[in-house]
């Protein structure tokens, strides 16, 4: 027994070092993940949002989206629907934060109102689609722990992949593992797993080009909720940076001078 407990003792710290380096190195991915996106300034670019039901039936949105970096917290977003007409002329707000909640506030033209997203409700879906409103901003390293998992290749690229875990107590989210493109540090695909550890979404991005010679942003991202065979489709087109956007444009005002 005691010779049991000296073997023991020997490899406890090289369990320990091991656990350490996996959060380590997935903590480093993380960062230089966000490192690569620094000093774009702001952003602005338009989306086509198709909601597809189990049936394949769909709904065609088209949406801008603003953007503005800010430092030393997480990003400032706009969105706003040109059409159909039952949403035309809704805003949505989004104030991300590094290591406390997220400010969030939905404009219905219909009500005339500007309506504050409880932090209770962060994890129901956005405007009926596959996207939660936590899925709706800056992916800040403070918002999760981390653990690399190992290196794999994803249609043919080499990637890491990483499991982070949300540190928002309220998050619809136990963890989500994430397929890390390693030549220019972006995410190629995210399953997400629900409170209950039980695969939720699978998000896929794609079409990624590269602008100011830095910034890599796609062209589609695709969410499937794989327990209500419900999907969402983003089209992401005609980016802009650096267009002069300030915080003014991002105060709560600006919800209602959306054009």
């Amino acid at each position: 027994m005691k010779r049991l407990i000296t073997v023991l003792l020997v490899f406890l710290p090289l369990a320990t070092a091991h656990a350490t380096s996996v959060e380590q190195r997935g903590l480093e991915i993380a960062k230089e993940m966000d490192q690569r996106d620094l000093g774009f300034a702001d952003q602005v670019a338009e989306l086509v949002m198709i909601l597809r039901n189990k049936q394949n039936d769909q709904s065609v949105r088209k949406i801008r989206n603003r953007t503005l970096e800010v430092q030393g917290d997480g990003d400032k977003s706009l969105v706003i629907f040109d059409s159909p007409a039952d949403v035309k002329g809704t805003a949505f707000l989004s104030y991300t934060h590094a290591v406390k909640p997220d400010d969030q506030w939905l404009y219905l033209p219909a009500l005339k109102r500007v309506k504050r997203i409880s932090s209770s409700n962060k994890s129901g879906p956005f405007m009926g689609s596959e996207f939660a409103y936590e899925d709706l901003t800056s992916q800040e390293v403070e918002k999760y722990k981390y653990k690399y998992i190992g290196d794999e290749k994803l249609d043919g690229r080499d990637v890491f992949v990483i499991e982070r875990y949300p540190q928002y107590s309220k998050s619809g989210y136990s963890k989500q593992v994430v397929w890390v493109d390693k030549a220019y540090y972006q995410p190629l695909k995210t399953k997400f797993y629900d409170r209950k550890n039980s695969l939720l979404k699978t998000l896929t991005i794609t079409g990624y080009k590269q602008y100011l010679n830095k910034y890599w942003r796609p062209s589609k991202m695709m969410m499937i909720n794989h327990q209500t065979g419900k999907q969402t489709e983003l089209t992401w087109s005609h980016y802009r940076f650096r267009t002069g956007l300030t915080s003014r444009d991002f105060d709560r005002n600006a919800l209602k001078r959306v054009q």
